[in-house]
């Protein structure tokens, strides 16, 4: 059952303010909250809206006004939708201000106190003002945190309709008027209501007022649909409809032809057409249900594409209101031709009544429309109480329901910690993985710093002079990359123009800066002056909430402002430089997934796994830590200081055709982050993390180890309902001595399911499948003892 907002604002104007009253309530039934509030006097509103108003009818867009618009030409039309859209944001901003004012402020947060983000919402605006009805109520900021709102707009003053009856039929019955076409193609409408499943369409074009009347007087409809020309007074009040070359007609002409057909069963009216504000007003008065409108003069192309979306959608199931949204959002994929074109569909709603389904149109029984009560309370029946032990049936779908419901809780977020915790520590029992003998770790300790003067290290870990001489040994065994973990946002000295040539002219060492971060005014770190732009990465790295490193980021794109332009990661150009020795090189897919080799690097989604709503920007996929002994993260690879490398004891075997990772280990950097683990070693340095990310991939590529995806949202329902049935069934089939053991076994050999695949490289719902079989077996203990 979806919920029902009505934000009733009643006596006032813009100049004086608004009083506001707020009925809330489940869907179709009585209400449970009312409060009141007022909006201040905010003139300006309308002045914003009249601005925006004339930069929309500027651009010149062909239009289903009565009129052609006048053309205008290609340079100009760049200035006037930018002007445009400006005009939009401004009473966007401004709108919502008002919306933020101290006086509305009650009603603002007693909404957010009572909706739910996973809540389907029908807000009505009901106002007499004609300016309150034409402002873009779609934008207000309180509906981005509701998927699944849409707002319509209804008189104050609506009569309670009664229970409309249809002739039985197993078709929707839509009358389609295709009225003056002149300069639009309706076609296309003709086509999209042609093709509608389970409809029965009868077409009139260019009708005269008599065959127009007689039609709507001749049987039921579900649907009346106009297509053509319209127009609006200035004041709003008043519409009219182009039905043909040389007639237009008002609502008055067919006043005593849509209130029969309303008596008869007219659930919708959909004018497909211009500036239909004034159509709506009219039609309320008829108290016709349900009515979709633009409220602005509209574009053919996108009269046509929102026709198209909206049937689409309603005919496939979607409740009316969601279907609107959809068709209305989708709308936003024309807007770079058609400035604002997901402003113009609106619903005008008679409040008393609920919405119809598609199904509910083309049912093969009479039907009476279900109407909100407004004083009576709903009766309800008390159900029958149910004995005795459930069928294998009912456990199914009872399962079913517990199912759904659990995954609707973890797509909201609500089980990610506990997932995420359950994560952490299947990591943590995988077992024993041999060392990765392609890395070496080069640790810059705390030793290492503290033998360098502090003057020479200027800020950094490391010295020029340090720098030469371990890169001088390094390079001399010849390793296949070396990369330098190390921000060094400062020229070298003059002292030595050897280092500043090899960084100028290495062709294997790869150098790190920090993408800048506009959002969290994070500056980033410049590269390495020296350093050229096809030898650069980013150290970037993506934290969860609780500031574990989970993800490996893999590629990016730098904001142009940002002083560091690396597109790669550090652990990316490392491993694509291995890789190139091997004839391996990097490419992307046609999903825009990185590839390399017969492997790709499928990059994560906003729900993957246990994550949910996470921001998924840029290329990331899930970290596979490697482990190795006593379970530890971070001696999967062979180490040495600095000291040790430059006092002579580092095995040339280690370094030759390897990749060397040079960082610092040293506390003082403060270079460490979290990491999943239950060991005691929640942190470590950020080069060993470096070097398990290059790992991943050189062992993905090469060795085939499996990196960590999740499934698709189908097959992680059908799991958790499959241990959900489980547990219905153990405590259905067997005795109370029997159940707790079996249950602690499923759930048991639950554990090590997801554990074998975690290994194998799928992540698994665990939290959510203990809770479901334990909640089906719950019920199922309570519906055999009611």
């Amino acid at each position: 059952m979806g919920k029902l907002v009505i934000l009733k604002l009643g006596d006032g104007n813009f100049v004086q303010g608004f009083s506001v009253t707020l009925q809330m309530g489940e869907d179709g039934q009585l209400f449970s909250l009312e409060i009141t509030g007022k909006l201040p006097p905010a003139p300006e509103i309308r002045q914003y809206y009249s601005g925006w108003v004339q930069s929309y009818a500027g651009l010149g867009l062909r239009s289903r006004l009565e009129k052609p618009a006048s053309q205008i030409t290609n340079v100009s039309l760049k200035f006037l939708t930018q002007d445009c859209l400006n005009a939009a944001q401004v009473l966007q901003s401004q709108f919502n201000r008002w919306l933020r004012s101290e006086s509305f402020y009650p009603v603002r947060e007693k909404l957010l106190e009572q909706l739910m983000p996973g809540d389907e919402i029908r807000l009505i605006i009901q106002t007499e003002d004609i300016g309150l009805r034409k402002l873009p109520w779609h934008l207000w900021d309180l509906c981005d945190r509701y998927p699944k709102i849409e707002i319509a707009i209804s008189a104050l003053h609506v009569q309670k309709q009664d229970g409309l009856l249809d002739a039985v039929t197993d078709k929707v019955k839509i009358l389609a008027i295709i009225g003056n076409s002149t300069g639009i193609n309706i076609q296309a409408d003709r086509q999209v209501l042609e093709q509608l499943p389970h409809a029965e369409v009868s077409f009139l074009v260019e009708p005269q007022l008599q065959q127009l009347t007689d039609e709507l007087w001749r049987q039921d409809w579900d649907i009346f649909f106009f297509a053509g020309h319209s127009s609006s007074t200035l004041n709003g009040v008043t519409g009219h409809m182009y039905v043909n070359q040389t007639d237009s007609l008002t609502i008055e002409d067919l006043r005593n032809a849509l209130r029969k057909a309303v008596e008869r069963g007219l659930q919708i009216a959909i004018f497909n057409s211009c500036d239909g504000l004034g159509l709506a007003s009219n039609l309320t008065d008829l108290q016709i249900p349900q009515i979709i409108v633009m409220r602005e003069p509209v574009p053919d192309r996108v009269a046509q594409e929102f026709l198209k979306y909206f049937l689409q959608a309603f005919a496939r199931g979607e409740s009316f209101y969601l279907a609107v949204r959809e068709a209305r959002e989708r709308l936003q994929g024309l807007e770079d031709k058609f400035p604002c074109a997901t402003w113009l569909p609106i619903i005008c709603q008679n409040p008393t009544v609920l919405p119809p389904t598609w199904q509910d149109l083309c049912n093969n029984q009479i039907r009476e429309t279900a109407v909100i009560p407004v004083s009576e309370p709903r009766l309800r029946q008390r159900q029958p109480s149910f004995k005795g032990k459930p069928g294998f049936l009912k456990v199914s779908l009872l399962s079913l329901v517990v199912t759904a419901l659990l995954m609707g809780i973890r797509y909201l977020g609500i089980f990610q910690s506990l997932e995420l915790q359950a994560f952490d520590h299947l990591m943590s029992q995988r077992p024993v993985e041999f060392p990765d003998s392609r890395l070496l770790i080069v640790k810059v300790t705390e030793q290492d710093v503290l033998e360098q003067p502090q003057q020479e290290r200027r800020g950094s870990s490391l010295s020029d002079k340090t720098l030469t001489q371990l890169l001088t040994i390094l390079e001399s065994h010849q390793p296949r990359a070396i990369g330098l973990d190390l921000y060094r946002d400062f020229p070298v000295g003059g002292e030595h123009p050897d280092l500043k040539q090899r960084l100028e002219t290495s062709t294997y060492l790869v150098g790190v800066c920090k993408v800048s971060n506009p959002q969290t005014q994070d500056p980033g770190v410049q590269p390495p002056p020296e350093i050229p732009i096809e030898n650069l990465s980013f150290s970037d790295v993506v934290l969860d909430q609780d500031n574990v490193l989970r993800r490996h980021l893999l590629a990016l794109t730098p904001e142009p402002a940002s002083a560091c332009q690396a597109s790669y990661s550090f652990s990316s150009e490392l491993a694509f430089r291995y890789l190139e020795a091997e004839g391996i090189s990097p490419t992307f897919t046609k999903d825009h997934h990185l590839q390399l080799g017969e492997t790709i690097f499928k990059r994560l989604e906003p729900h993957t796994g246990g994550y949910q709503n996470i921001d998924a920007g840029a290329h990331q996929i899930l970290l596979n830590y490697r482990s190795h002994q006593n379970h530890s993260l971070q001696d999967f690879a062979p180490s040495i200081s600095v000291g040790e490398v430059l006092e002579g004891k580092l095995n040339p075997d280690l370094v030759k055709d390897r990749i060397v990772l040079i960082g610092v280990t040293a506390r003082s950097f403060n270079d460490y982050l979290s990491t999943p683990s239950n060991q005691g070693q929640k942190q470590m340095p950020g080069v060993v993390i470096q070097a398990h990310m290059v790992s991943q991939m050189l062992s993905a590529v090469l060795d085939q180890r499996p990196l960590l995806t999740a499934w698709p949202l189908g097959s992680e329902f059908l799991w958790v309902w499959c241990w959900s049935l489980a547990g219905g069934l153990i405590v259905c089939r067997f005795r109370l001595w029997l159940r707790i053991g079996l249950v602690t076994g499923t759930l048991s050999i639950l554990y090590g399911l997801c554990l074998g695949l975690l290994i194998q490289g799928s992540w698994v719902p665990l939290i959510p499948s203990a809770v479901a079989l334990v909640s089906t077996g719950g019920m199922v203990v309570a519906y055999i003892r009611e």
